[in-house]
């Protein structure tokens, strides 16, 4: 039986009922049930889309899981307008009055909760979550215990909305104005061989001389293009490296790296990655003295996202654990 306002109940009993409820709700269904009450409320799936930092698609896409799930249809559809079908509006008022009480939830468990607890889900690209967040994990857990954490580790885009994401760690600083990013670290990259590489091959004296050597490509699953190599010329301004290459990996970088460690020739990589093959003997850093440009990993979440008290532990966790 859901509470209410009126239940009048002690703040420390709702708040062991709100969080036992909330540990069975599926994220996707509620972040569409969002969508769907948006729409509803807006009288459009562009305006709802605009209003929760997210695409007409996403909206419309969700929305016909619903109704593909519920067998009814919510909206009628013509070319300029939507409007609430007979079983739309008994849905919606039902949703409305759930939504409501989720964020009254909310209000109460950021409001008076002590210890964070609840699932936490979080997206995260594969070097990172491999070499950065994975090592961490155990620590965060055993301060927040109560927190159930919930990785995705792939290199791809996401809806926070429509996939019921926290959270999300990815290179760069995203142009989209909906997102709220912190930067966790400048993280710097070097050029590595294997020793037997550089053995057979000999060790490349300048950028110029990559053109010789056999340069391992990482193809970027976002674009589908290879990523630049980048370095510092005798001045100390940046420049790009271009090339093409007859090595190239799609979407798993760290491929490229083992590549590297067996000796398939050479890569670029960020030195918190090939840190423990170089201590092991694996890889050796060349051209060192061009080496040494960053590129910035960051947290993201929706501007518009209320953060809840495990959002907020785990930022500032992660904040504080990776920068120097």
């Amino acid at each position: 039986m859901p509470i209410t306002i009126e239940d009048k109940l002690p703040p420390t009993q709702i708040i062991h009922y709100l969080t036992e409820q909330m540990r069975h709700f599926d994220p996707v269904q509620l972040g569409s049930i969002e969508l769907f009450c948006k729409a509803a409320e807006l009288g459009s799936f562009t305006a709802a889309a605009e209003a929760l930092g997210v695409t007409p698609a996403s909206v419309s896409r969700s929305i016909s899981r619903l109704e593909a799930r519920l067998g009814v249809r919510l909206f009628a559809r013509t070319t300029r307008q939507i409007r609430l079908t007979r079983e739309g509006e008994l849905y919606h008022e039902q949703c409305r009055q759930a939504l409501e009480q989720i964020a009254e939830a909310e209000r109460i468990l950021t409001g008076q909760q002590k210890v964070p607890s609840g699932p936490l889900r979080i997206s995260v690209g594969t070097p990172y979550a491999h070499y950065r967040l994975l090592p961490l994990l155990p620590r965060f857990q055993a301060a927040y215990p109560q927190i159930e954490v919930e990785l995705s580790i792939a290199n791809r885009v996401i809806d926070f909305v429509e996939e019921g994401y926290d959270l999300a760690i990815r290179l760069g600083v995203p142009q989209d104005s909906r997102l709220i990013a912190h930067t966790l670290e400048e993280a710097t990259l070097g050029v590595f061989a294997a020793p037997s590489y550089l053995a057979r091959r000999g060790t490349p004296a300048s950028v110029e001389a990559l053109k010789e050597h056999d340069c391992i490509q990482f193809i970027l699953p976002s674009t589908g293009r290879a990523m630049p190599w980048i370095f510092k010329d005798g001045q100390g301004r940046d420049m790009d490296f271009h090339f093409q290459s007859r090595q190239r990996i799609h979407d798993d970088v760290l491929g490229c790296v083992n590549w590297a460690i067996a000796g398939g020739g050479l890569f670029q990589i960020y030195h918190f990655i090939a840190q423990s093959a170089v201590q092991r003997g694996e890889l050796v850093e060349v051209l060192q003295s061009a080496g040494h440009r960053t590129r910035r990993f960051s947290i993201l979440y929706p501007h518009n996202r209320h953060l809840s008290a495990r959002v907020r532990a785990f930022v500032d966790f992660v904040m504080q654990a990776v920068r120097p």
